[in-house]
């Protein structure tokens, strides 16, 4: 999703559809997102945060597993990282089953962005953040990491933005707590262009 070169990032879309999905798109499979977001800092920059708050947070360590009780999520997470053009990797299109958490950035649980990608269908089939949209303030996500620790969140806001005005600071900017971002696709599916019009984005706090 977004990086530009020189430490910053651009907005990397999703194969995927989280509100409303066509009976085209399935079929038809879906498309990467286009377009770009202005950069934001890299996480090594971005160690000059907002004042901490007094809320404990983790220490990093690596994400291994995503589970979602609310939309039946239960999921590996795989590593992401940039294109050869600056902008972030996605699961591959044809295991839209997939998941991945983008490496560059903050883990789950440590004070930070963490930041989860994910297709909603692909190859004709549903994918991992199909129900993505259904999720609402209060619903439980929770990260199994590497040392065996368990990051648990609460979801307080989900957002469908326009991808043209897709939000690269509040999805991947410093934070002075520990939270998590889902993104998948939503809105409308464009046949011409082959691209969903929108992003569902997940926003959500450690507890």
């Amino acid at each position: 999703m977004p990086g530009a070169k020189g430490g910053g990032r651009r907005a990397l879309g999703l194969v995927a559809a989280a509100l409303t999905v066509t009976g085209a798109a399935l079929l038809g499979g879906g498309a990467l997102l286009s377009g770009a977001t202005p950069p934001v800092p890299s996480p090594d920059s971005a160690r000059a945060q907002p004042p901490v708050t007094a809320r404990p947070v983790l220490l990093r360590s690596e994400p291994r597993r995503l589970d979602v009780p609310r939309i039946g999520v239960r999921v590996r997470l795989s590593r992401l990282g940039l294109n050869a053009d600056g902008t972030v990797q996605v699961p591959p299109v044809d295991r839209p089953e997939q998941a991945g958490w983008y490496a560059r950035g903050y883990t789950p649980g440590e004070r930070g962005a963490a930041v989860i990608l994910g297709h909603v269908d692909g190859g004709g089939r549903k994918g991992v953040f199909y129900e993505l949209g259904r999720l609402r303030p209060g619903d439980a996500i929770s990260v199994t990491r590497a040392d065996g620790s368990v990051a648990a969140f609460t979801v307080q806001s989900v957002e469908q933005v326009a991808k043209r005005r897709f939000p690269a600071q509040r999805v991947y900017g410093p934070l002075d707590h520990a939270g998590l971002r889902l993104v998948t696709c939503g809105g409308g599916f464009d046949r011409g262009s082959g691209h969903y019009t929108d992003n569902i984005i997940v926003y959500a706090r450690l507890k």
